[in-house]
């Protein structure tokens, strides 16, 4: 099994090598993780050499640590454009299909995701899977007033979803757009995920999943002594 030690200097490794997937003039979109965090920290130190760059975050503990490490940020409201975003995930499939929002920032992760030219995830080993909502449970933004009706409908669907508790704070995790996370755990994993992510964006009230399907052409994936490019199975 895994240390926790050696999860973490994989994460740190491919974190590095995505920094050089960055080059001057470029404005990126930088997603929300662990092992994002030491893309940033990497990106920082670049910055201090000369590297000139802007960061579009997606969300405030990205944003803060941005400004902590002097990376240049833009408001990803004011853009329609990026030249790259990176990211991780929670689980990514063969075809490079991936769950994320462990963080409940897949909502602006997905718009950020979407607008670049390129969507690169990055991750350890740990996060490969066969199929999608194995491990994982699914993650999907839902406005208050829509709870109940949105966890009835999700059962229909062959789910169990279970609105997820905040630590260090009484009540439900909110999410910087003010809405609940529902994770979503299956008995089986779905056949067809791009259906299931339809029908749960036509419930009334549920935001966004945090499927990210087709938008990934690349993953750059730590092992315990190298870091491999992934790219979709055909």
């Amino acid at each position: 099994m895994k240390s926790l030690s050696s999860n973490k200097e994989m994460k740190q490794m491919v974190g590095i090598k995505a920094a050089d997937l960055i080059k001057d003039g470029m404005k990126v979109g930088i997603g929300t993780g662990s092992t994002v965090t030491f893309l940033i920290e990497e990106l920082g130190l670049r910055i201090k050499d000369g590297l000139n760059i802007q960061g579009a975050p997606t969300s405030y503990g990205t944003k803060l640590l941005c400004v902590k490490h002097g990376i240049p940020v833009i408001d990803s409201m004011q853009l329609n454009h990026l030249d790259l975003t990176i990211d991780g995930a929670d689980e990514i499939d063969p075809y490079l299909n991936a769950i994320k929002g462990g963080g409940a920032a897949h909502s602006v992760e997905k718009v950020i995701a979407s607008m670049a030219d390129e969507f690169i995830l990055i991750a350890d080993e740990s996060k490969l899977v066969d199929s999608l909502c194995t491990k994982f449970p699914l993650p999907v933004e839902v406005i208050p007033a829509a709870l109940s009706y949105a966890e009835q409908q999700i059962r229909q669907l062959g789910g169990t979803p279970v609105l997820r508790s905040a630590l260090r704070k009484d009540g439900p995790v909110v999410t910087e757009n003010g809405n609940f996370v529902l994770d979503i755990s299956f008995d089986n994993a779905p056949k067809d995920l791009e259906l299931l992510n339809n029908k749960l964006l036509n419930i009334p009230g549920l935001l966004e999943t945090g499927l990210f399907l087709g938008i990934a052409k690349k993953a750059l994936i730590a092992y315990q002594d190298t870091v491999k490019l992934i790219v979709p199975r055909t």
